[in-house]
């Protein structure tokens, strides 16, 4: 059996190497196409590095377009690759970009195709990630659902009365976490390792929502400056689209600032750290799997469980009280033992399903 894997963003790196893993022990030929859409070395190279990726047998260039230049560019060029490889399933991870160029390179030419992380919905359609993932959803043949509320979401759609194969195996991020963390490490990068032994908040802003509108991203930093001065310091590895918009803008962050870092490093920080504010859709769920409480920077969220256990709480920025929720989350005793994502297995499941075992 053969496998053609598309990836293009962090969280996808993350995801897809407890799989290749899966895929190398059960026999599976995997061919990974790196589409580029993170194209600055700390967003990707170091990601394959540190867990051991397979290197990629095709690597496309497509960043730094716009969305639907970058989606065209994508789905384009992978075309020719799938008709070369002739795959038995393309394999596509999230929500991203290139996630939605995968899934039209392969229904054109009708080949099957495989969601993982299926059935999330944030219900915010001015989120591009919303139509990435509703889209994926309709064209894909096997719906690799994280949990039971996905399945739901699938289901009010229609999903259940039409030819699609719905699998709710958990969450492949928890199997990365699990295989990962005993090797979480600092880097020099980071800065002073003793910085890390107070109590501090890691940090990490780069949606689009939040970064190009710039009268909501100057509320956000005064916000994340206000936190930093009066109630815990924040560190934050400054993704390379926020430090573009803050320049553009003239704004100044004036927080603990680091280069993007890569995942050992995050699962060190994660380890160290007492709070974590972001607007990433991953790192709520890694926040929660390293037992750390999460504000996150956004209206709405696709991992409602979360929220609707009090271990993550959502900020709408200029409209909510970030102050409060920090010192909310800090003053709470969380219960983390919730098993909604899975016993650490995802990607097995995914490999056995696909070999019909």
């Amino acid at each position: 059996m053969k496998v053609v894997t598309v990836i293009g963003a962090r969280p996808q790196f993350i995801k897809s190497a407890p799989v290749s893993k899966a895929f190398l022990d059960s026999g599976i030929q995997e061919i990974t196409v790196h589409t580029g859409q993170h194209y600055d070395d700390n967003m990707s190279a170091v990601f394959f590095e540190e867990m051991g990726l397979p290197k990629p047998s095709y690597r496309l260039t497509s960043g730094g377009l716009s969305r639907a230049e970058m989606i065209e560019k994508i789905q384009s060029e992978l075309v020719p690759i799938l008709q070369k490889e002739a795959p038995d399933y393309v394999l596509v991870y999230g929500d991203t970009n290139s996630t939605l160029a995968g899934a039209r390179a392969a229904k054109s030419l009708d080949m099957s195709l495989v969601h993982v992380e299926a059935g999330l919905r944030s219900f915010n359609l001015e989120m591009p990630e919303e139509h990435n993932r509703i889209e994926t959803d309709q064209l894909s043949d096997i719906l690799f659902t994280p949990t039971e509320e996905a399945v739901r979401n699938l289901q009010k759609e229609g999903f259940d009365t039409k030819n699609y194969q719905i699998h709710t195996i958990g969450d492949v991020m928890y199997d990365a976490l699990l295989t990962f963390q005993a090797r979480a490490l600092w880097h020099e990068s980071l800065g002073r390792e003793s910085f890390f032994d107070r109590d501090f908040g890691l940090a990490t802003v780069h949606r689009f929502e939040n970064v190009s509108d710039p009268n909501k991203l100057r509320v956000l930093v005064e916000e994340l400056n206000a936190i930093h001065e009066n109630e815990i310091p924040l560190w934050m590895p400054l993704h390379p689209s926020t430090a573009k918009r803050l320049k553009e803008f003239k704004i100044d962050l004036n927080i603990h600032l680091g280069p993007p870092v890569g995942y050992l490093q995050m699962l060190w920080l994660l380890q160290k750290c007492k709070i974590v504010l972001t607007d990433s859709g991953g790192l709520q769920k890694e926040a929660y799997f390293s037992k750390k409480s999460c504000v996150t920077l956004r209206d709405q969220t696709e991992w409602v469980e979360l929220v609707d256990r009090g271990v993550n709480k959502l900020h709408h920025i200029g409209r909510s009280n970030l102050v409060h929720l920090i010192q909310e989350l800090l003053n709470a005793t969380h219960d983390f033992s919730w098993k909604g994502y899975g016993e650490g297995n995802a990607a097995e499941k995914i490999s056995a399903t696909l070999l019909g075992r």
